[in-house]
């Protein structure tokens, strides 16, 4: 395992720790500070995977061309941070994709 991911790896596993033993009054400072970095990350990382002039994700390269967009990266945003249904368990369905356009019958 390269150290970038192991050190990844061992900041979730501290905060997933934190989160469930520490005290309110070390969790609030922790939580607005995480709550900061988690959103800046997330702007960094979609703005990387914007739409291209051609409907493809400008960072998602297959060995000819881009994804489609909206990208695996893009559904993961939605489904981390906008979310349906049900959080810390199996999903009964699978998650309705919102960028798909609807058919117009």
């Amino acid at each position: 395992m390269d150290d970038t991911r192991r050190a990844v790896l061992a900041r979730l596993a501290a905060l997933d720790e934190v989160a469930g033993k520490a005290d309110p009054s070390t969790l609030l400072p922790l939580a607005r500070t995480e709550l900061r970095r988690l959103a800046d990350g997330w702007r960094r990382l979609l703005t990387a995977h914007r739409m291209d002039a051609d409907g493809r994700c400008a960072a998602c390269r297959t060995r000819v061309r881009a994804r489609r967009w909206p990208c695996p990266v893009w559904r993961a945003a939605h489904e981390q941070l906008i979310g349906e249904g049900l959080p810390h368990r199996r999903r009964a369905y699978p998650l309705r994709n919102p960028f798909t356009r609807t058919s117009s019958r």
